[in-house]
């Protein structure tokens, strides 16, 4: 079944979230918001998510002060549609990094709309996202602390329905997870995906070969079964030839770790795609192999991606202070309300634990945490 939004977008039509994150973020909604929250100090505690939502009040009279972060409700459902699309049309599966936001409604809302996962970039985070209720969750980072690796295995062991996959680069990590969850079984083998990374790049394997090993030695512990191979394309140089080479590396990387490891339950899993390449990422890991493959974007930012650059711009921060540039015939003066848009979330975001959401008439239609 599939819907109609906006400018002919079709999409899957909305699914219910898993009921655990339904009742947790149905406790989280009727939370007070303390006073300590940026923007939220005159109301004294008063307001929760589910009492603006209900008031619905405009903006400027909601009693809430400056600066103040807000999420544009028309925007986040159009983007939501838009990538659901793109994927169904692709045929390809999402996992949005949780990283941008760790907003539990905001990720909520993504796998009502049909995300496989939610990715997270650290143990931590994966510990926020599981308080909620979230049921699979894909670390892209190795993980490498004993306690960390011994309370996911713990938590695997107390729920068996719960997915959790992690990377791997080195057999040095692999002998860390090892030992430690032979000390901390978790009652199942860890799925982990072999990470492959380029010249200059921040992790993963650097060679076919190092890869290979990484994913023989894993999958003889026992206690690690090898998912697939990922990789994040968003290090290379701009331009889209050196991401599509990096695509079809781990594309045919899959075909590698087929041959060598044979069938492990399930098509391999291929994830690679931030918001700025996932269509190259896309053509060249759906192009075709002979191993049967799922492939999982990471894109997260997309959700609220809705600036690029424009005339008026913060040019300089010095802690609470902003230089801001105009267009020479701009009208500002002392009192007026400035609106700026944001042309990268992943280092605004992380300055708010509320954020409001807005509808196109400025009213206050809810407000989303963010747990950092």
């Amino acid at each position: 079944m599939y819907r109609r939004w906006e400018a002919g977008v079709t999409e899957p039509l909305p699914e219910p979230v898993p009921p655990l994150v339904a009742e947790r973020l149905g406790a989280l909604r009727e939370r007070p918001i303390e006073a300590t929250e940026k923007g939220f100090g005159s109301l004294r505690g008063r307001a929760s998510a589910a009492s603006l939502a209900a008031a619905r009040l405009p903006l400027a009279e909601a009693g809430l002060t400056y600066p103040l972060a807000t999420l544009r409700d028309s925007a986040l459902r159009n983007n939501l549609a838009a990538m659901a699309a793109y994927c169904a049309r692709a045929g390809v599966a999402l996992a949005p990094h949780g990283k941008t936001a760790m907003s539990p409604e905001l990720a909520a809302l993504q796998l009502a709309h049909g995300a496989w996962g939610i990715t997270v970039a650290s143990i931590g985070q994966l510990q926020a996202y599981r308080t909620f209720g979230f049921g699979r969750l894909l670390l892209a980072n190795e993980v490498t602390d004993t306690a960390g690796i011994a309370w996911l295995a713990a938590e695997l062991a107390a729920d068996p329905g719960f997915e959790a996959y992690c990377y791997v680069d080195s057999t040095d990590g692999v002998a860390i997870l090892d030992h430690i969850l032979r000390r901390h079984p978790a009652g199942r083998p860890l799925p982990v995906l072999v990470e492959i990374g380029h010249a200059g790049g921040r992790t993963g394997c650097r060679t076919d070969e190092q890869a290979l090993a990484v994913a023989k030695t894993a999958q003889a512990t026992g206690t690690l079964t090898v998912a697939g191979v990922a990789g994040y394309e968003g290090t290379l140089p701009a331009g889209g030839q050196g991401v599509a080479a990096f695509g079809r590396r781990l594309r045919a990387l899959a075909d590698v770790l087929a041959d060598a490891l044979g069938d492990a339950g399930g098509p391999c899993l291929v994830t690679a795609g931030g918001s700025a390449y996932f269509d190259v990422v896309t053509r060249e890991l759906t192009a075709g192999g002979r191993a049967p493959v799922q492939v999982i974007l990471r894109s997260g930012a997309y959700l609220t991606y809705d600036h690029g650059f424009y005339g008026w711009a913060v040019t300089e921060l010095y802690d609470q202070h902003a230089y801001l540039r105009l267009d020479a015939d701009a009208e500002l003066g002392p009192g007026d309300v400035v609106g700026l848009g944001i042309s990268h979330p992943c280092t605004t975001l992380d300055k708010w634990r509320v954020l409001v959401v807005l509808n196109d008439d400025d009213l206050i239609i809810d407000a989303v945490h963010a747990f950092f």
